[in-house]
């Protein structure tokens, strides 16, 4: 389970600062790892195949 991390920025340029740092910090595992929960949260278990979707000519 990852552990919410919460801050409080005072402008837009700070909070996407903080964003980028900690993108930067993550490791090659733990972004593959993001992702992967992102995505079968938003599709689920078993994705669609993008090459289903007709617009690929």
């Amino acid at each position: 389970m990852i552990e919410p991390i919460v801050h409080k920025a005072t402008s837009f340029q700070e909070a996407d600062m903080w964003d980028i740092k900690q993108h930067t910090q993550m490791t090659h595992e733990e972004r593959q790892n993001a992702a992967r929960k992102l995505r079968e949260r938003y599709y689920g278990k078993y994705p669609p195949d993008v090459r289903d979707t007709g617009n690929i000519k």
